[in-house]
């Protein structure tokens, strides 16, 4: 690895840990856990600058990679600080609150936004040593491919975003099953496109193949949304609130998008 990857990725942690004790501050002044889910996205933007700046690899993959994520974290943050903006904490956060009393604010700091620290420091390393070597020395198919995954993978999230919130929008859907738009064809359309975006990120940090290593990355996010904080959590809520939303399961893909089952009658 290029000399410069211990000043990348202790910048990076050191980044990553002022920022997360930064918001616990601030959550507990607040009392409010929920600031962790808004900083998420933009803590990915911070180290990707972080990276930018001390990493001396090829400048142009560096802008490449540095400007992708950014348009996701900002985009991320932005979307969720308006849907969250004055609804009070999230649900997840009051049970642990109820659950752990007075202790809270200091065990938050360790399971809340301590985990989520290491978590972001972790799936960003494709954001870290994309930035080291400068070889190859101009972008490469592998750079534009993971460029075009991105992309893919950014509509997804943001259009299921924007639609979802539109409907949400509508009085006359109080109650309702979202399966319009994309979600006609999978019932998790931003958590796929995060997923995917996050598979492009790697491939740019892929052009250099000695990058192949930080493949865990994308692994552990995709994971993440299918297995463990997104996907299982979210529809374990939403098949007890949402009347029909066992026949959505029945009828629409978990995750990747495919046109919908007919069920019989």
């Amino acid at each position: 690895m290029p000399d410069e990857l211990p000043l990348v990725l202790l910048s990076s942690a050191g980044a990553v840990i002022a920022l997360m004790m930064a918001a616990w501050i601030v959550s507990v002044v607040i009392k409010d856990a929920s600031i962790v889910d808004i900083i998420w996205g933009a803590g990915f933007v911070l180290v990707a600058w972080v990276a930018f700046f001390t990493g001396d690899g090829y400048d142009g993959r560096k802008w490449l990679i540095t400007l992708l994520a950014s348009a996701w974290g900002l985009r991320l943050s932005t979307y969720l600080y308006i849907r969250n903006h004055g609804k009070g904490e999230d649900y997840r956060y009051q049970a642990m609150r109820r659950h752990w009393g007075p202790r809270f604010p200091i065990i938050s700091l360790f399971t809340v936004f301590g985990l989520q620290g290491v978590l972001m420091f972790v799936i960003s390393m494709p954001l870290q040593v994309a930035q080291l070597s400068g070889m190859p020395d101009s972008l490469t198919w592998i750079d534009y491919l993971g460029a075009a995954v991105f992309v893919i993978g950014l509509a997804f999230e943001a259009v299921g975003d924007f639609q979802l919130a539109r409907f949400k929008a509508d009085p006359a859907n109080a109650g309702k099953v979202m399966d319009r738009g994309l979600w006609r064809y999978t019932r998790h359309p931003n958590y796929f496109g995060d997923a995917v975006l996050w598979w492009g990120l790697f491939l740019i940090a892929a052009a250099r193949p000695a990058n192949l290593v930080v493949i865990f990355s994308p692994i552990i996010m995709t994971v993440l949304l299918t297995r463990v904080s997104g996907v299982p959590l979210l529809e374990k809520s939403l098949t007890k609130r949402r009347e029909g939303y066992d026949d959505y399961i029945a009828r629409t893909s978990g995750f990747i998008p495919r046109p919908p089952r007919r069920l019989r009658e």
